[in-house]
């Protein structure tokens, strides 16, 4: 019971995170902010040092999430958290920041069986599915 109230508070904890970071990306028009608390907030659920994990290349950010046991219901909210903060940072204008934040969510979501869709970091994609996993009990 612990183990689960523990994940239900961190998926809790990420979409938190998203919407506000997608209110500050639209209502700040602060992309680059924005962008920062996602990659933050990836850090915090992985229980990792951030700059540390972002560092990594795709294809070694999902091994090192997979050795350090990251739930894996957890891990289609880290593939979206970095999608969307790569187009946070396109629009920033961090052009290489920008593909390797949605390189690292799709390398993600690819070991683990996520399907993002094209659209992964469209804030309309983001909002359903975040409405989704707030109806399903997250």
């Amino acid at each position: 019971m612990f183990e689960q109230d523990y994940l239900m508070r961190m998926i809790a904890e990420l979409i938190a995170g998203m919407r506000r970071s997608m209110e500050r990306a639209t209502g700040l028009r602060d992309p680059r902010g924005a962008a920062a608390m996602l990659e933050a907030a990836v850090g915090d659920a992985a229980e990792m040092d951030a700059e540390a994990l972002l560092s990594l290349a795709p294809e070694s950010i999902a091994d090192v999430l997979a050795v350090t046991g990251v739930d894996p219901h957890v891990t289609e909210y880290l593939a979206r958290s970095l999608a969307l903060a790569g187009r946070y940072r396109a629009e920033a204008g961090e052009a290489d920041l920008a593909a390797l934040r949605q390189a690292q969510a799709r390398a993600i979501a690819e070991a683990w069986g996520h399907d993002l869709g094209d659209d992964a970091a469209d804030p309309a994609s983001v909002e359903a599915f975040l409405a989704r996993a707030e109806r399903a009990g997250a």
